[in-house]
């Protein structure tokens, strides 16, 4: 079973900045892709940024030239650096692992794992 444990929420100003953390726990997490979506009340979740087991990413809407999403594969951790940090920018942040489908089906376990979301609130 995978757990994730999201961290480094908080109230920031606009144009500040925030460092959140993702600490996941389970089986060959280093085969996974890990990432974050973002939820405010009344809305779907909206992908912010990804990255592969190889350290590729990508980014999505507004969090291009701002966040940068990084790993610690050793550590099983995933972390996303939000810049110059917009009201809009306030939700739920949430981490994510999914596996490939070969290996989730191989290991008989969902493909994807979710968090219990980090609060992200930016002031004006």
């Amino acid at each position: 079973q995978v757990q994730l444990v999201e961290s480094g929420g908080g109230l920031v100003r606009s144009g500040g900045s925030l460092r959140l953390s993702c600490a996941a726990s389970g089986s060959q997490l280093d085969l996974t892709t890990m990432g974050w979506y973002r939820q405010t009340p009344g809305n779907a979740r909206e992908r912010v940024a990804t990255i592969s087991r190889t350290g590729d990413t990508r980014y999505f809407g507004s969090a291009e030239g701002r966040f940068t999403v990084s790993r610690d594969i050793a550590k099983n951790t995933c972390f996303l650096e939000m810049d110059k940090l917009k009201p809009e920018d306030t939700a739920t942040y949430i981490c994510y692992v999914e596996y490939p489908l070969h290996v989730s089906q191989d290991m008989r376990i969902p493909g994807k794992y979710w968090g219990q979301g980090t609060q992200v609130t930016v002031s004006s």
